[in-house]
């Protein structure tokens, strides 16, 4: 979550906008982002109807993670017309290199 606030500018550069989304409740995100200081980009949550959104993306495995409900960690890159254009799925732990995704959202620019 920091590696992508520290990146902001960059990716406002190529018109592009950052939204964190999890199955965690909103009071879990604001007690999260309290924890870091704040973030300066919208968190969503995906709790009701439960993980509809992750399970839309195919990165909902229930029962992948030791935490129980728990998403898989990802990043997509969703084009104008709402088509996605590049997306990779990370280990929970992993943090998503963000020169990686700057240079697909490059590419599709």
């Amino acid at each position: 979550m920091l590696a992508a606030q520290a990146y902001l500018a960059r990716f406002a550069d190529l018109h592009a906008q950052v939204v964190g989304v999890n199955t965690d409740t909103v009071f879990a995100h604001m007690a999260f982002q309290k924890s870091l200081g704040g973030l300066s980009y919208p968190l969503a949550s995906d709790r009701w109807p439960y993980a509809e959104t992750a399970k839309t993306y195919g990165i909902f495995p229930a029962t992948k993670h030791p935490v129980a409900f728990a998403n898989d960690r990802a990043v997509f890159i969703v084009d104008k017309n709402g088509n996605i254009a590049w997306s990779k799925v990370y280990e929970l732990r992993q943090v998503p290199d963000m020169r990686e995704i700057l240079d697909a959202l490059q590419k599709l620019a």
